[in-house]
């Protein structure tokens, strides 16, 4: 029998956990009943009372397992990181708050036995704020015209993914992963599947400004050139357009010479504009330089508090501080 693992980070879900666990072993029990599976719930470091709900229900069922973090490890490292734990046939990534329709499971199975390596979700509606989503998508096409890869537009990871996918995954290594870029760059043969998101079924999202910043800009260092090369090419243009306005203000002096009087305020202005391209730019390129900051250090992408109901793998339930390359190392040597 197959099994598949289920992988829903959580993050402040109190009022979903339960019935996300729910609606999954509902659609496994009906629509998917020869097939094995197991759920993998990782908590990051939520504030509320997730984790207490996980351990009720990691209590009542042995199918549904736990990771804690010991801090919030960001929105790409702690899925990312569950991901590699995962021990099934097939794993599939979704979200806690029903924005990622669990009847969309049997649609991804179906096309994994097709021959289909990867199996993902493609929004074509979003019940979410009719601005954000417009903004999403002029994202997405922006990134797919700068990037040398061909990335995948309305994608947030929702999918399945074949056991040789995830070994892919535990191969890299990657301290800032971005899945969404490695699906697109590295992934199989993949069938993408078209659904509307409903709304968020409880509570807030965690997404702010800062978060939507920090996945765009992860986006653009690590798929694209085009802040270097915008900085080069800006730097250029505004070079040759200072050195003709200088020789026109030198030859208008020469020839006007008691009646051009140029001031200061194309002076202050031409100033003020290289000032503001020059600072633009500086903060491009440190946003390459701290992403390869990040890569050099290899910092773990998760340092773990405890685990539940991994016990029959072989590990101890409440083991602690573990980390990404630990983990990928033991995988390996199995």
């Amino acid at each position: 029998m197959k099994k598949i693992t289920v992988v829903i980070p959580c993050y402040n879900e109190e009022m979903n956990v339960g019935p996300i666990t729910e609606a999954v072993e509902h659609v496994f029990r009906e629509a998917l009943p020869a097939y094995d599976y197991d759920i993998l719930l990782i908590d990051n470091d939520s504030t509320d009372s997730t984790r207490d709900r996980i351990r009720l229900l990691c209590a009542k069922d042995k199918r549904i397992r736990a990771i804690f973090n010991a801090k919030n490890f960001g929105q790409f490292n702690s899925p990312y990181y569950a991901m590699l734990q995962s021990d099934g046939d097939a794993t599939i990534l979704m979200a806690a708050d029903f924005q990622d329709p669990p009847e969309m499971i049997p649609k991804y199975v179906a096309a994994w036995e097709e021959g289909f390596r990867i199996a993902i979700g493609i929004k074509t509606h979003s019940e979410e704020n009719p601005l954000m989503y417009r903004l999403r998508s002029l994202y997405y096409k922006m990134i797919r015209r700068m990037s040398d890869v061909d990335q995948i537009e309305q994608f947030t990871g929702f999918g399945l993914y074949d056991r040789k996918f995830i070994d892919v995954l535990r191969k890299l290594d990657d301290p800032t992963p971005f899945l969404r870029g490695i699906v697109a760059e590295l992934g199989f043969r993949r069938k993408e599947i078209p659904y509307d998101q409903p709304r968020r079924r409880a509570g807030k999202t965690s997404n702010n400004f800062y978060r939507l910043y920090d996945a765009a800009m992860l986006s653009v260092t690590s798929y694209t050139k085009f802040g270097l090369r915008l900085a080069t090419f800006v730097g250029a243009i505004t070079m040759i357009v200072s050195i003709v306005v200088a020789l026109v203000y030198l030859i208008l002096k020469l020839i006007y010479w008691d009646r051009f009087q140029a001031g200061l305020a194309p002076l202050l202005i031409g100033m003020l504009f290289l000032g503001a391209v020059i600072i633009f730019f500086i903060g491009m390129m440190g946003e390459y330089v701290l992403t390869i900051n990040q890569r050099v250090m290899r910092r773990p992408l998760v340092v773990e508090e405890e685990r539940l109901n991994f016990d029959a793998a072989g590990e101890t339930a409440g083991e602690a501080l573990r980390t990404a390359p630990e983990v990928q190392a033991e995988a390996r040597t199995q």
